[in-house]
């Protein structure tokens, strides 16, 4: 599957009004990177770091539920995944080139 597949399949479960355009699916993206952030430390907490299969498989569940809200934050902003992922690279491939991969600021 593509990434345009993928976002075109997700939309037709996008069921929020559309007066909530963009806040629904942000606020439903922080939720669930947070569910995501939970389960992890519970990994540390309750497991002692240790990723059993049955963890492992609630934490991609919730990256799948991630992945859902990042694909209507780019549908509500008239953005394409494919074209997000590939800017995305090719601006870690130019702080890489430049050496400037660690540090802070969005515009290094």
């Amino acid at each position: 599957m593509t990434f345009e597949e993928y976002q075109e399949e997700a939309k037709k479960t996008a069921l929020y009004p559309a007066t909530y355009r963009l806040l629904y699916p942000t606020l439903g993206l922080a939720g669930e990177a947070g569910e995501l952030a939970n389960k992890v430390k519970k990994v540390l907490r309750d497991h002692d770091g240790q990723l059993t299969p049955e963890v492992r498989e609630a934490l991609l569940a919730e990256l799948g539920d991630v992945l859902w809200y990042v694909a209507q934050v780019a549908t509500d902003l008239g953005a394409n995944l494919k074209d997000v992922a590939e800017a995305n690279l090719a601006k870690l491939r130019s702080r890489k080139h430049r050496g400037q991969l660690q540090g802070s600021g969005d515009n290094r």
